[in-house]
């Protein structure tokens, strides 16, 4: 990439008149190099700065700069932030209902509406294009992290041309390195700046009932010993339940205005408790006269200006210093609260966790009133990045040498958990890349199948997956390099003769299991046969010993001298040819040999007479009988063989023969072959296990891909993979379910309704189920309850076929509280309407605005009828008024 060398006259100190940070320095370096960055530094540690230098080198250059962030809200700062510090008309603004001078040379953005543009398709087309662009800066960065948000931000770095710098702005994250390592890959060469130095450096504090403590150690790397022994040693701060106690709001406050910690940003996690805890502290004064003066000036004005916004639980405390901030509170109101703190006007603003993750509102002290917040699954600790960006927002550069943070004791978290959190490292980054039906539309539009895969495969979610399935592609590595070995060795034997050599062993061990078959089968008829035989057996005869009674490895030949009663059959007395007495049973007779001579003992050779007559204890015989020892042959070669036993061994025999003076038997290492053979059969089984599993893991996104792409063509919105017209609706629509809308507004169920019931028939689009207790004291009227319930049918058929290909985008379709926006739009006064809800005049603010939203869409969507663009036009004038129209000086 070939950048001009900045022009001479971009001289850094005439810029920022003040000593760099080294990490601002080292970004400015890497952006002069013709490098993207990626600046991770924690929150207010002026990261911004990085931002601000890419565009004053591209003004000097005669080029643009876009500047992108994840909220309408933080766009509309930046755009007063860069009127005022570049001048009014180098500044423009796009936001999805907002356009300002869009061809300034400073564009300000939502990601969303970069995205769009990325696209190249109608949804996109506002005018303007990445000609002249010389960087995106992508403020806010760390939003991928966001499960609504994060996936327009993957898309964003993967679309954007690889010849355009990329200025990423991050809050420190833990894998910094993998997000940078990343877009080297899919944007182009990318430097990390790292940094956790906080020029204004941030101490902890721990406050209970005994008042306010540091939290943690001399280092700040463990909990401060006094407060880790305080709870084993001390019971009187506890309650009744033996719970610690909580201190009070105003107990709290009190420590941090004498301490000089003021002002300060107050979490509370409910909007609730932020209401309850100004009510309870509205008699304090925070400001002094000279403050009094100014905050009563600037509210009166604004309560002149907008007669309707102001509320009285809110305005008395505002004199004095004291503010609430969350999303239940108007929002021209809370615009007001937003820019007096600012000023330094407001000592306390008690506020969601919403505002840490929104504007630019720092203060000297934030107080984290608890450790814990509830959630869809229950309640849970906050994790380490919920915390350290409340925590974030203390200290204000140039204002304060110190930030403090105030974590406060609750009858369920203390010391430990604060500490804990305070000395957490933040929390990675994880992809939230999920496919849309807009993503599927607007891809196909201008891509084939296959480039839209490649696209969807450069995700950070499909490069985290590749990470994390490293061991396994390793393990697969490993199988298929001993595969490939095995393969090696097993090719190097002659197949044939190998084929052959298994026959034979085949063949053998059906043969020998025949012959074990016979052999047990002539036994059995020799054990009956002998049974008899021993009935008739005289002195003299030859027998084969071996049994339970005579445990011998190899059977002993014998001569039978006489019988003496036994048990059920006679016990017999035999000498054997080892000279020694035996007395056996039949059962110990292996053989008898009727075929071979007698040998004659004499009648006086008798046992010694000691020997007792019971089987299984023989005794040594004496010369006597030794001379009759010798003469018994040892009649092996002569044993009892049925003919059918002896054919079949001699077949044995003979395949045994074969195999020995077989190549394969003969080179040695015939079982080594075979073992290597069955180890790649198992081995190959392993692998294709393993290749399921990853290919599952790894093509997790391509499936959802494809999933859609399957939804898409049964409503007939692809045809052959290019957009239909009903494809080319629903790719123009900026939405959470874009099939659904564009089923809607291609149904024609809308077409003919009134502007006001228009209004309502689409705030039933975008409204969230609400929650049970919530209430509307007005009744739909009938055109918008019909035309709606004509609707229920495409629904139902959405939710099958999104059960059945396992995709969880909402589809929506209210019917409870969108009678607000239809009185709203016959032009209901504001109170009367709130007074009539149980909603808070935020959400309210929220559906009528998420409804001007669709409805500003709808004049731009392609295949429409004009009838009804024309009155989705006048139904946004009916409803786009104060307190719902978003005023931008």
């Amino acid at each position: 990439m070939n950048y001009p060398a900045p022009s001479p006259e971009l001289d850094l100190r005439s810029i920022f008149p003040f000593e760099l940070d080294r990490f601002q320095k080292d970004a400015i370096a890497s952006l002069n190099a013709g490098r993207s960055v990626v600046v991770c530094a924690p929150t207010g540690s002026g990261k911004t700065l990085v931002g601000e230098y890419a565009i004053y080198r591209a003004l000097s250059r005669g080029k643009r700069v876009f500047y992108t962030t994840p909220l309408k809200a933080l766009s509309n700062q930046k755009l007063r932030d860069f009127r005022e510090k570049f001048g009014f008309d180098l500044v423009g603004l796009l936001t999805g209902d907002a356009s300002i001078n869009r061809d300034a040379p400073i564009l300000v953005m939502t990601t969303e509406i970069f995205r769009n543009m990325l696209y190249g398709t109608p949804i996109g087309q506002v005018g303007i294009s990445l000609v002249d662009v010389d960087a995106v800066v992508l403020d806010e960065c760390h939003y991928m992290n966001d499960r609504q948000r994060g996936t327009v931000w993957e898309e964003s770095i993967i679309y954007c041309p690889r010849e355009v710098q990329l200025a990423a702005l991050s809050a420190t994250v833990a894998n910094s390195d993998q997000l940078t390592d990343w877009l080297n890959r899919v944007h182009g060469p990318t430097d990390l700046i790292y940094s956790d130095f906080r020029p204004v450096p941030l101490e902890f504090h721990f406050c209970n009932a005994k008042g306010l403590f540091p939290l943690l150690n001399d280092s700040k790397t463990k909990i401060n010993p006094r407060l880790a022994n305080r709870g084993k040693r001390r019971q009187g701060d506890r309650t009744k339940a033996g719970r610690p106690e909580a201190p009070g709001i105003i107990y709290t406050l009190n420590h941090l205005q004498q301490r000089d910690m003021l002002p300060a940003i107050y979490f509370i996690f409910s909007r609730r408790g932020c209401d309850k805890a100004v009510a309870e502290v509205g008699d304090l004064w925070l400001v002094n006269n000279e403050e009094s003066q100014i905050l009563r000036e600037q509210i009166d004005e604004f309560l002149n200006r907008n007669p309707e916004a102001g509320r009285s639980g809110q305005i008395a405390p505002l004199y004095r210093g004291i503010a609430a901030h969350h999303a239940g509170i108007l929002p021209a109101w809370k615009a007001l609260v937003e820019e007096l703190f600012q000023q330094g006007l407001i000592k306390v603003v008690f506020a969601t966790e919403t505002l840490a993750a929104g504007i630019n509102m720092p203060a000297r002290t934030t107080v984290i009133s608890t450790l814990s917040k509830r959630t869809d699954t229950g309640h849970r600790l906050l994790n380490a990045s919920e915390f350290l960006q409340m925590a974030g927002r203390a200290g204000r550069r140039g204002m304060d040498k110190q930030g403090h943070v105030v974590t406060v004791q609750t009858p369920f978290e203390g010391a430990k958990e604060a500490a804990y959190l305070a000395t957490s490292k933040p929390d990675p980054l994880v992809s939230q890349f999920t496919p849309s039906y807009g993503m599927v539309l607007n891809l196909l539009q201008t891509h084939t199948i296959e480039q839209a895969r490649e696209l969807i495969e450069r995700s950070f979610g499909q490069y985290m997956a590749t990470l994390h399935l490293r061991p396994e592609y390793d393990e697969i590595a490993e199988l298929q390099a001993q595969l490939a070995q095995l393969q090696e060795q097993i090719a190097a034997v002659d197949e044939n003769e190998l084929a052959v050599y298994e026959k034979l062993r085949q063949r053998l061990k059906v043969e020998r299991q025949i012959l074990k078959t016979l052999q047990e089968q002539a036994l059995s008829d020799r054990q009956e046969q002998l049974a008899m035989m021993l009935g008739f057996a005289v002195s003299g005869t030859l027998l084969s010993l071996k049994g339970k009674n005579i445990p011998v490895s190899t059977p002993v030949t014998a001569v039978l001298v006489g019988k003496t009663p036994g048990g059920d059959a006679p016990y017999l007395v035999c000498l054997g040819h080892d000279n020694r007495w035996y007395v056996a049973t039949t059962a110990d007779v292996v053989d008898l040999y009727a075929e071979l001579p007698r040998v004659e003992v004499p009648p006086e050779v008798l046992p010694p007479a000691e020997m007792p007559l019971k089987p299984g204890q023989p005794v040594l015989g004496g010369q006597e009988t030794f001379a009759i020892a010798t003469q018994i042959p040892n009649p092996v070669e002569s044993l009892y063989m049925a003919p059918e036993v002896a054919e079949q061994l001699s077949r044995v025999t003979a395949i045994q023969e074969q195999i020995e003076a077989h190549p394969v038997h003969q080179s040695g290492n015939a079982g080594t072959i075979f073992k290597r053979r069955a180890r790649y059969v198992e081995l190959e089984a392993e692998l294709e296990e393993l290749q399921g599993v990853v290919e599952q893991q790894s093509q997790r996104h391509w499936e959802e891909f494809l999933n859609l792409i399957a939804i898409l063509q049964h409503f007939g919105a692809l045809d052959n993979l290019v957009p239909t017209q009903l494809g080319q609706i629903a790719a123009a629509i900026r939405g959470e379910n874009e099939l659904w809308l564009g089923l809607v507004f291609a149904s024609g169920e809308l077409d003919n309704l009134d502007p006001h019931h228009l209004a309502a028939a689409a705030a039933a689009l975008v409204t969230e189920t609400p929650r049970p207790d919530s209430k509307v004291n007005f009744d739909l009227s009938n055109e918008v309850t019909e035309a709606l319930a004509k609707l229920r049918g495409i629904r139902r058929q959405m939710f099958q076929l999104q059960r059945r290909y396992n995709v969880a985008l909402p589809i929506w379709l209210e019917f409870e509280l969108i009678a607000l926006v239809e009185q709203w739009a016959l032009g209901m006064e504001w109170t009367e309407l709130c007074n009539n809800t149980s909603l808070d005049e935020g959400d309210v603010v929220r559906i009528l605005r998420r409804t001007l939203d669709l409805l500003s869409q709808i004049p731009h969507v392609p295949n429409l009828p004009n009838s009804f663009q024309r009155n989705a036009y006048r139904a946004m004038q009916l409803i786009d008024r104060f307190p719902v129209n978003e005023v931008i000086e």
